[in-house]
């Protein structure tokens, strides 16, 4: 168990640095965004009150966010951006990065040791398992770029 708690500890401090790195950057961001040309749209009535939202009710969000794959970072930037104040973000970062590090501790440990034990037990059982997952990584790589829509052609247009 002192595996998982040593695994857990070393990804907290991870995820409390990236993701409160990235909250950091976006409140620079939106600082440098407020004092530029587009500080007159940012000031508008509209986005005041989405910027309120966001530091009312964000920080459900955000902690949620620690939990699902390519959302985190953008949750974390935009609760810096939108100014979250830090009363109502450290809460959910704390939170949502405990379950982040306790996830990824459990579940990423356990995965690694059946590898590794198929490995010592069964090789080729485990080198055929190791290609199978880079294959479906692969396909699915390859159905995402083939379902996304071709980039529009500005001279296409055009004409």
């Amino acid at each position: 168990m002192d595996k998982v708690a040593l695994t857990a500890a070393g990804l907290y401090v991870i995820v409390l640095l990236r993701a409160g790195g990235t909250f950091a950057v976006g409140w620079l961001a939106g600082a440098g965004a407020r004092r530029s040309r587009f500080g007159g749209r940012i000031s508008s009535t509209k986005f005041q009150r989405v910027e309120r939202a966001i530091q009312r009710w964000g920080a459900p969000v955000v902690a949620v966010s620690f939990l699902t794959v390519g959302f985190q970072t953008a949750a974390n930037f935009l609760a810096g951006s939108l100014r979250m104040p830090l009363p109502r973000y450290l809460p959910a970062l704390f939170v949502g990065g405990a379950g982040w590090a306790l996830l990824y501790a459990t579940v990423g440990l356990g995965a690694l040791e059946v590898l590794a034990r198929l490995f010592a037990e069964r090789t080729a059982l485990g080198v055929a398992a190791v290609v199978v997952l880079l294959l479906a990584v692969c396909g699915v790589v390859v159905y995402r770029r083939r379902a996304a829509p071709a980039p529009r052609d500005a001279a296409t247009e055009e004409s």
